[in-house]
């Protein structure tokens, strides 16, 4: 599965987000930090910088 997420968050995460339906940075903003932690395979260093990446795009993970 593609994905537009960088390949410094790593394989594993990449596909295990495209799994659970993230595959675009927009998708993200409907989901908090936390609640990614809890897919398996997604660690912080991922929300990191996946993080990041929305901050330089304007956006930000939701906040429940």
């Amino acid at each position: 599965m593609s994905t537009e997420f960088p390949r410094e968050i790593g394989r594993t995460a990449r596909r295990v987000l495209a799994l659970n339906g993230f595959t675009r940075y927009e998708q993200l903003t409907k989901v908090s930090a936390k609640e990614l932690l809890k897919i398996h395979g997604v660690g912080p260093k991922a929300v990191r910088i996946l993080g990041v990446e929305l901050a330089t795009r304007g956006m930000n993970f939701a906040n429940y």
